[in-house]
């Protein structure tokens, strides 16, 4: 699950720099705000990466997919992308949690009375 979560983080960590730079042209928007809030967005991405398979680290990625959707009433692309990243996310754990079950079905069978 790891892998598969954390290859979804990363994607969304450019697409959160890029959703910055188009929510620069916002004239009602500062600078300043905007890469704050994009800094912290891209920093929880990669703090998450490492933070998966600790308690939690799951339910703050499902949080953050709901924030970037909401950044979609700032840059409207977003309500698309993040509904995909969204998607991805869930796919990433849902399979991701498949293929760890598989890995220890498979590593219990390796250490069984029968495997000399």
């Amino acid at each position: 699950m790891r892998t598969l979560c954390a290859s979804t983080l990363i994607g969304e960590f450019f697409i959160v720099g890029f959703a910055g730079l188009v929510a620069m042209k916002d004239p009602d928007l500062s600078t300043g705000t905007v890469w704050t809030v994009c800094g912290i967005a891209m920093f929880l991405c990669v703090a998450l990466c490492g933070m998966i398979t600790r308690p939690g680290g799951v339910t703050l990625g499902w949080v953050l997919q709901i924030a970037l959707v909401a950044s979609g009433f700032f840059v409207p692309a977003m309500f698309f992308l993040g509904a995909v990243f969204a998607v991805l996310w869930w796919a990433s754990v849902h399979f991701g949690r498949k293929v760890d079950e598989a890995k220890a079905r498979f590593a219990a069978r390796a250490d069984g009375p029968d495997a000399a």
